[in-house]
């Protein structure tokens, strides 16, 4: 199947402003573009781009005084197929985790693992260790948050979150990441486009999606405590510790998010049914 992809972000900054943006799809899906999601600015001003530590793709720019306007238009090839389900994946000892997955065991910026540890025991110390309690920590998150674009704020993190019972999708992830975590499971943040193909209607709006991956059996696993059901369609950006590694855009100075547009739509092609 093709996917239809894109962005319209439009800033006002009353004095020009540097910005760092991270909004390209992730290289392991460069094959996969047929048309690519190279970042337009109207006004146009100089660009360059970098791989952060992640291997994430990120843009500088410095932003004019008034608006700005930061849009991408791209087609990208998918498989059609959902989420894989691998029930049998068995869960490594500490011990045996490869050196570059240890980093994603330990607390950071949302994911509290300290203030949530007891807590995560006394709810998962009994499930069955590997994919079924990742599976338990997924349904367990998405029954005790209640979702709502009203509460969403930057500086909520995974302890917040469970004190308060609501969030939006990255508040989700961060939760479920931090219990992964403390039950000795590397998680690691997610960002990217998720649209709604497979899915029955009513459609909310269209935004950039959060959700997470969990190193098991050697290999790593996408799990998405938000829809908690196997979706289609996901288009990487940027994985991270958390949502403060892959953030859509950091900004340094003044500004306003006038406009903020996402589109992921599946491509009907005509004959095909």
């Amino acid at each position: 199947m093709k996917i239809h992809i894109g962005y319209e972000l439009v800033y006002d900054c009353p004095q020009p402003t540097p910005m760092i943006l991270t909004l390209n799809v992730h290289y392991t899906r460069v094959s996969d573009m047929i048309t690519p999601d190279h970042m337009i600015a109207d006004p146009p001003v100089p660009m360059t781009a970098y791989r952060d530590s992640f291997g994430n793709w990120c843009s500088r720019i410095v932003a004019p005084r008034g608006l700005v306007r930061l849009s991408a238009d791209a087609l990208v090839n998918d498989t059609g197929q959902p989420d894989a389900v691998v029930p049998q994946a068995r869960q490594s000892a500490v011990q045996d985790l490869p050196d570059e997955t240890l980093m994603f065991l330990l607390g950071s910026r949302y994911c509290e693992t300290d203030r949530l540890s007891e807590t995560a025991w006394q709810l998962f110390g009994n499930s069955p260790a590997g994919w079924a309690r990742v599976q338990a920590i997924c349904d367990y998150v998405h029954r005790h948050i209640r979702f709502g674009y009203e509460h969403s704020r930057s500086t909520k993190t995974a302890y917040e979150v469970f004190q308060e019972g609501t969030g939006v999708c990255r508040d989700y992830a961060h939760l479920a990441i931090t219990f992964c975590r403390c039950m000795n499971i590397p998680a690691r943040y997610c960002t990217g486009y998720l649209g709604d193909i497979g899915m029955p209607p009513p459609y909310g709006p269209m935004d950039f999606a959060g959700w997470f991956e969990a190193y098991l059996d050697g290999h790593w696993y996408t799990f998405d405590a938000r829809n908690n059901v196997p979706r289609i369609g996901r288009v990487l950006i940027a994985r991270g510790r958390d949502a403060a590694d892959v953030a859509i855009s950091n900004t340094f100075g003044p500004n306003t998010l006038v406009s903020f547009k996402v589109r992921t739509d599946e491509v009907i092609e005509q004959g095909v049914s």
